[in-house]
């Protein structure tokens, strides 16, 4: 290598990440899907252009009802501390189910699907919602002394008693702040000494597997825990699994736990009025996951989060009051926040929860899930796309439903599995949008408007109506669209859906989300502070945004930036492959070079052929930097029980490190396995 080269490799910067992924052709939805979509008009980009902002989003809040209008749309004093609709009073219980009685009282609202079979579909309409909030809501006002701006903690499992919990608390103004049940009670202690929270609500029971699970044991964990770190909780209130029977091994401590069924019987009957509250008051909390030290509680606002929910959802997903719609995700994250709660019942959509994991007992039960409840909107991840694929690839062509329209979240989506969800899950009639937004967003940032846009398979489309992303380099240099150069993606202006702060640390809000490209620390305009979202992304030429990844989710080979999701992408173009997962391995000449760990499709053997065969897929699609060093064709990935791939554990098998706690994966057992592969050879 010349001495020109070798400083034209050490001086690659951050974001110029060379981008291999080979762009994709359109998908154009049908006629039928435009000629009903809540949104055909083009011009809402005009509408929503930076030359309209923030008064573009009047149109967004208008989907909702105010006790009173704002006195101002985008309130700029403590930049960038944004208040939405300052001076409004709203209440967000009341605009997902009060103001629907009177026209569809007797729709369903949620229909809760146990994960047993043999256990009926529980169809709650807004009536009943109505009724079962209220009384909650008096329950919490009345027994817990419950009032506006106090927090609660919840670590609920999927279930309706958890949107109810959710409402009840909304209806009173207090903020909760709701755990994903498969957390421990350690996690959930965080959460409540971080939060303030002196009371927690859970649920004795769930299923998981086929088995029911004893949830209340990591309430001791988390009261104890919460206990010695100064943070008393006094009560824990339990929702029971089967009402009127406890479930529960773990028993109940005396005087601090609280059967919320027993309890209710008491509130028969009883009505509690909505506060009205400020716009910019906070709805709730919602922690991130996976972060080292103290957890982050990103605070979302309440007139402003549900305007975004509920115009998304309306806008993107297409959702009608005469939808089905299910969202898959876990409502202990964002996705079902937004997505499963606020935005479908906003819009007096029937919401489904289903309880369990995709594959139970068999991998057809989603699509019977859809066939039976008639599903019309289907919403889920990449991972349960990707393990669906594997497990049960021919399943849906054997059920009789009818997606109009499917959503994917939460990671890029290769474009293999984008067309097998295009062509086999959606009988290549519906219309897919794969958005790409964050736990700090609220609601979508880029996406195609699915009647307006057409779908580009690996990419999350343009930014949407409203949300304008400029992409920089290290230097704070903007990458135009079309140079097939990656860098940092930001977002140039504040939206509704924007999360305020992070509770009770603003400074670190400051830091972490906006002083990198920060024009002027001192200025209350909104232009000063574009939004850093911490994720890689290339624009093309159209202004289609394609997501990298993490800025760190990138593989340094000689100088060339390769993102782990491309490598991934170009292993599942071999029809064998499954699951592809893409770990950076220490090269002391490269630098790091990847390692592949390969899970393959029922029916298919490991042989280093095969091996060999995807190694060639990766030169071919990519070129010869992307060789692995390895090809590991392993019986199953490294999992969390929400499905992720725990590369960090790959990772560390391949470089020789400690792979660390494996207890919380679902299946510990396959990181013994992986390690005695890789010590074999």
């Amino acid at each position: 290598m010349t001495e020109k080269e070798k400083k034209e490799v050490t001086e690659v910067s951050e974001a110029q990440i060379a981008v291999h992924w080979q762009e994709e052709g359109y998908y154009y939805p049908s006629p039928k899907f435009i000629a009903q979509a809540n949104m055909t008009d083009e011009t809402i980009y005009d509408r929503f252009s930076l030359d309209n902002f923030p008064n573009c989003f009047k149109e967004y809040a208008d989907l909702l009802d105010w006790y009173k209008y704002w006195d101002e749309i985008l309130d700029t004093s403590d930049a960038p501390c944004y208040k939405w609709f300052r001076g409004g009073l709203i209440n967000a219980s009341y605009n997902c189910v009060d103001r629907h009685l009177e026209k569809n009282g007797n729709k369903t609202a949620i229909h809760f699907v146990p994960e047993l079979e043999e256990e009926k579909t529980d169809h709650v309409t807004y009536q009943e919602l109505w009724v079962r909030v209220n009384e909650f809501a008096a329950l919490l006002q009345d027994y817990c002394g419950l009032k506006a701006g106090d927090r609660v903690t919840l670590h609920m499992p999927m279930s309706a008693e958890l949107p109810i919990t959710m409402l009840a608390l909304a209806r009173l103004g207090v903020i909760h702040s709701q755990v994903f049940g498969g957390f421990s009670g350690k996690s959930a202690a965080d959460r409540i000494v971080d939060s303030g929270s002196e009371y927690l609500i859970t649920m004795d029971a769930y299923y998981r597997g086929g088995k029911l699970l004893d949830h209340k044991i990591k309430a001791d964990e988390a009261f104890e825990t919460a206990a010695e770190q100064g943070q008393n909780v006094k009560k824990v209130l339990i929702w029971q699994r089967y009402g009127g029977k406890y479930s529960a091994e773990t028993p109940l401590v005396e005087g601090r736990d609280v059967i919320v069924n027993d309890l209710l019987k008491n509130y028969y009957g009883k009505r509690v009025d909505p506060v009205p509250m400020p716009a910019e008051a906070p709805l709730f909390l919602m922690y991130t996951s996976g972060t080292t030290g103290k957890p982050k509680g990103c605070q979302h606002g309440t007139g402003g989060y549900l305007a975004y929910a509920a115009g998304t959802s309306k806008y993107v997903q297409d959702i009608h009051p005469e939808d089905v719609y299910w969202c898959m995700a876990d409502i202990g994250w964002i996705t079902g926040h937004s997505y499963i709660v606020y935005g479908p019942l906003a819009l007096c959509a029937s919401t489904v929860i289903y309880e369990g994991i995709p594959n139970y007992p068999d991998a057809g039960r989603c699509w019977r899930i859809a066939q039976d409840l008639n599903v019309n909107i289907f919403h889920t991840a990449p991972t349960a796309i990707r393990a669906l694929r594997k497990i049960g690839p021919d399943e849906p062509a054997k059920y009789n439903y009818d997606f109009k329209h499917m959503t994917t979240v939460g990671e890029p989506i290769e474009p293999e599995v984008w067309k097998w969800y295009y062509k086999v899950v959606g009988k290549g009639k519906a219309a897919i949008v794969d958005t790409w937004w964050q736990t700090e967003t609220g609601g979508f940032l880029c996406s195609t408007i699915p009647a307006v846009k057409p779908m580009k398979p690996g990419s999350a489309g343009p930014g949407m109506p409203g949300i304008h992303p400029v992409v920089y380099d290290d230097e704070g240099h903007e990458v135009p669209p079309g140079q097939g150069i990656a860098g940092n993606i930001c977002i140039q202006n504040p939206w509704p859906g924007m999360f305020q702060t992070i509770w009770g640390d603003r400074d670190r809000f400051v830091s972490q989300y906006f002083e990198r490209y920060c024009k002027n620390p001192d200025s209350k305009d909104w232009r000063d502070w574009p939004y850093l979202t911490g994720d890689a992304a290339v624009v093309a030429e159209d202004g289609y945004v394609r997501i990298l990844g993490r800025i760190d989710d990138v593989i340094n080979v000689s100088g060339h930036r390769l993102g782990t999701k491309e490598l991934e992408s170009a292993a599942l173009v071999v029809p064998e492959v499954a699951e592809a997962a893409v770990v950076p391995v220490k090269h002391d000449i490269k630098g790091v070079e990847p390692d592949m760990f390969i899970a393959l499709k029922p029916g298919f053997e490991a042989s280093e052929a095969l091996a060999k065969k995807i190694n060639d897929a990766l030169i071919t699609e990519i070129g010869p930097i992307a060789k692995a060093r390895k090809v590991w064709i392993v019986p199953d990935m490294p999992k969390t029980r929400s499905g992720k791939i725990m590369r960090r554990i790959l990772a560390a098998i391949s470089n020789g490190t400690d792979v660390g706690d494996t207890m919380t994966l679902a299946n510990p057992e396959v990181v013994e396995a992986i390690q005695k592969m890789a010590s074999e050879g």
